[in-house]
């Protein structure tokens, strides 16, 4: 996987700041108050920084901009960034701050953080490590990312420990943009299903089953979606026992359609290879599982993941068919590019029978309706549980990354009644991203709290966000790991 831009913790040493070679930053607040380290590279730059922070622009810079002085006299650097951020500035401010910093690092220049002045540097560090990252796997020219982060702080060991759990969201953010960004001639079914298998060496139990089980277990839907294909399907299970021996876990379950071309019912084919990203929903469980593993996390989580390939051919779902699933509900499949639903409800039932969990979230890049409700900025949410979902939407607004609550009723559910079966996999042109949290929720039993998150959206993008590059955004691992650390772990 991408690794993460080296990071380092380091005494403060204003002597040292002279001498380093590449990019050295420093953070001045509004007021224009310069810190030690702030003055010291001042007086090496014969007043630079003051007549910067004295300016016009600086009155016009909001927390987290930055100007770049290139070629410093009295320095060995190539640039000194000044960044404009409150010294006590936390959240996404002090996030977008770091991030701004990695974009100007551009991947290849070793970087000087001087952050004594912040009492919420690691925010900064996180901001950075979220930023920093580009998918060159597939690239033939040798990668000209390099350099390294040094983070220069009256206490570094601190620090560094401030910041540990923070990287291991951006390590999780990180596998979740590969796994998205990759395409779907390398993150076959089976490809996918051994990279999860793989994150057993963290300490995660991850069980891999395949068509024979899933057949055994009455999974007709979910391998319905997969007939049409010549790779297998699997579904994978990903524990963390972190936390109370027996306590019940938190569940979720994402959608790993690794290929969508909508099977018989094809989708047009322009822009059909941005369908890669159709396991964006089980990317994000992956990666949330990854970083509670990293971080010792001390909840009980599972992960569950659905891993199809949606093709036509001569063994592919016809529309009109009708399935039963692993509930035992038939379905009328009038719309076999309305598949996500089809694998989601098979595993979330196996989810519920085998793991009885506390509460269930599923994740999946489902509909384009909810692109047009909610365009790039927010995911849906579709809940039957109030008070669960306001603790969602509580971790996802304290990680700036958007979410909105959408609505579900009787209405929208009378949309997939079917003539010949319990029910339709489409409820018609109206109301598309609600009729498919619908029919999601007719799989979730009565006593457990579920949320449904919509992330068609969010998970892969065309523009850069605060946070993250062009592609593969990660939206959603740092809003999970905010509600299990808030809600589900372990005094």
């Amino acid at each position: 996987m991408s690794a993460l831009t080296p990071v380092s913790f380091i005494q403060t040493d204003i002597d040292a700041v002279a001498e380093h070679v590449g990019r050295v930053a420093v953070f001045v607040d509004a007021e224009g108050k310069l810190d030690l380290a702030a003055r010291r590279v001042n007086r090496l730059t014969k007043g630079a920084v003051a007549r910067l922070v004295e300016s016009e622009r600086w009155g016009k810079m909001k927390d987290g901009d930055h100007v770049a002085l290139g070629y410093p006299a009295g320095m060995k650097a190539d640039a000194v960034d000044v960044i404009r951020l409150e010294r006590n500035a936390k959240g996404m401010a002090a996030r977008k701050a770091g991030a701004a910093l990695a974009k100007a690092r551009g991947g290849q220049a070793d970087m000087l953080l001087l952050a004594a002045s912040l009492r919420h540097a690691q925010e900064v560090v996180f901001g950075f490590a979220m930023r920093d990252y580009a998918f060159e796997t597939h690239k033939t020219a040798e990668s000209t990312r390099t350099g390294a982060l040094a983070v220069m702080h009256g206490k570094p060991d601190d620090l560094k420990a401030a910041a540990a759990s923070l990287l291991a969201v951006a390590e999780g953010a990180h596998f979740t943009r590969d796994l998205t960004n990759e395409p779907a001639n390398v993150l076959t079914t089976t490809n996918y299903a051994e990279r999860l298998k793989e994150m057993e060496s963290l300490g995660l139990k991850v069980e891999v089953l395949d068509e024979a089980a899933l057949e055994k277990l009455g999974m007709r839907t979910l391998l319905s979606v997969g007939q049409g294909s010549d790779s297998p399907s699997y579904v994978v299970t990903i524990r963390w026992d972190g936390g109370t021996a027996g306590a019940a876990p938190l569940a979720l379950v994402g959608k790993g359609v690794v290929f969508d071309t909508g099977g018989i019912s094809l989708k047009p084919g322009a822009n059909m290879g941005d369908m890669t990203m159709d396991m964006g929903g089980s990317a994000v469980v992956a990666g949330v599982m990854r970083t509670l593993a990293l971080r010792g996390a001390k909840a009980n989580v599972v992960g569950l993941v659905g891993i199809v390939e949606n093709m036509p051919s001569g063994h592919a779902t016809r529309p009109g068919d009708v399935v039963v699933s692993m509930k035992g509900d038939t379905i009328e499949n009038l719309n076999t590019d309305a598949e996500g639903r089809l694998v989601l409800c098979d595993v979330m039932w196996y989810a519920q029978e085998k793991f009885k969990p506390a509460a269930m979230i599923d994740l999946a890049t489902l509909t384009g309706a909810i692109i047009t409700s909610l365009g790039h900025e927010n995911a849906g949410v579709f809940s039957n549980n109030t008070s669960f979902c306001n603790d969602f939407l509580k971790a996802a607004e304290a990680e700036g990354e958007g979410a909105w609550r959408m609505p579900l009723g009787q209405a929208y559910d009378d949309l997939l009644k079917s003539r010949i079966a319990d029910m339709k996999n489409i409820g018609g042109p109206a109301a598309g991203s609600i009729t498919a949290a619908q029919f999601l929720q007719r799989f979730v039993k009565e006593d457990c709290p579920w949320i449904h998150l919509d992330i068609a959206g969010v998970a892969s993008v065309k523009s850069e966000t605060a946070l993250a590059p062009i592609g593969a955004t990660g939206w959603g691992v740092s809003a999970l790991n905010r509600l299990i650390a808030d809600n589900y772990e372990a005094e």
